[in-house]
């Protein structure tokens, strides 16, 4: 029986199976570190709202914990949109 290119006669034998094998690790990894290092920050998605760190998020996840109730929220929030929020609206 003749079995992967003649392996009796010197043909490849089953070695041949892990060419395929190498190549797909290969191009995986490939891929892998791309994404890890050339395509980072490319096709994120946009930041909109303020940043992680600013007075209106931090009392957005007060209000959402519980600490402040809905009054308050909404008093604290005019005051800090006004220092904070939008920019360039009508003067």
């Amino acid at each position: 029986m003749q079995t992967l290119a003649h392996f009796g006669d010197g043909g490849p034998g089953p070695w041949i199976l892990l060419f395929p094998l190498i190549w797909a690790l290969v191009i995986g990894g490939g891929i892998a570190l791309l994404r890890r290092t050339a395509w980072r920050g490319r096709g994120g998605p946009a930041r909109t709202g303020p940043a992680q760190d600013s007075p209106i998020t931090v009392l957005g996840h007060r209000f959402a914990s519980g600490d402040i109730d809905e009054e308050e929220y909404w008093r604290r929030l005019s005051v800090l949109d006004e220092q904070f929020g939008r920019k360039g609206g009508a003067a």
